[in-house]
């Protein structure tokens, strides 16, 4: 595979994509190997990434929300409330409970994929399997994945309002951050 210095797959992620998951941060994309998700405008919304950052360190969040319009429409659901909800929801609905466990061992067996590190064996993201700490980190996985595999990714994925309107979220219009 051929990686740029930030660790990118230049192999599987075009250098149009890079630059607009860059402008979408306000940073270099880092350890990106692939676009998991796009919004409806075309751009990126989801980056699936490496399981260890360029300079070695781990990094458990295998798929990580860029488009700003997005994450800031999650950090809306967060700042209402929705995780400790859904947590306490975790504690008394079994089958949620169980639910929610199975897209945990799913995160784990993508990131596997990429490759072992022992770091954060066990270790997935956004509170799984137990509790509810990152809504991005949810609605992310199940952007990627798809629908059935996060409960409550997709459950908080159905709260969201339809953020790609009003223009393309990687342009110069409201709401980019190029």
């Amino acid at each position: 595979m051929s990686h740029d210095a930030d660790g990118n797959d230049l192999a599987r992620v075009a250098q149009a994509d890079l630059d607009a998951v860059t402008r979408q941060l306000g940073r270099p994309a880092r350890a990106v190997l692939e676009i998991a998700a796009r919004c409806p405008c075309g751009c990126p919304a989801v980056v699936r990434t490496a399981p260890r950052l360029p300079a070695g360190t781990p990094f458990p969040t295998t798929y990580y929300a860029t488009c700003p319009r997005l994450t800031g429409a999650i950090s809306t659901l967060e700042s209402e409330g929705v995780m400790a909800r859904m947590s306490a929801r975790l504690e008394q609905d079994a089958d949620l409970a169980a639910a929610y466990r199975r897209a945990h061992e799913a995160y784990l067996a993508d990131r596997a994929e990429l490759g072992e590190v022992p770091e954060i064996a066990g270790v997935s993201a956004g509170g799984m399997p137990t509790r509810v700490k990152c809504l991005h980190v949810l609605v992310a996985h199940s952007l990627a994945a798809g629908p059935g595999v996060n409960p409550l990714g997709d459950e908080a994925l159905e709260m969201l309002p339809q953020w790609w309107r009003g223009g393309c979220c990687g342009s110069d219009d409201e709401g980019s951050t190029r």
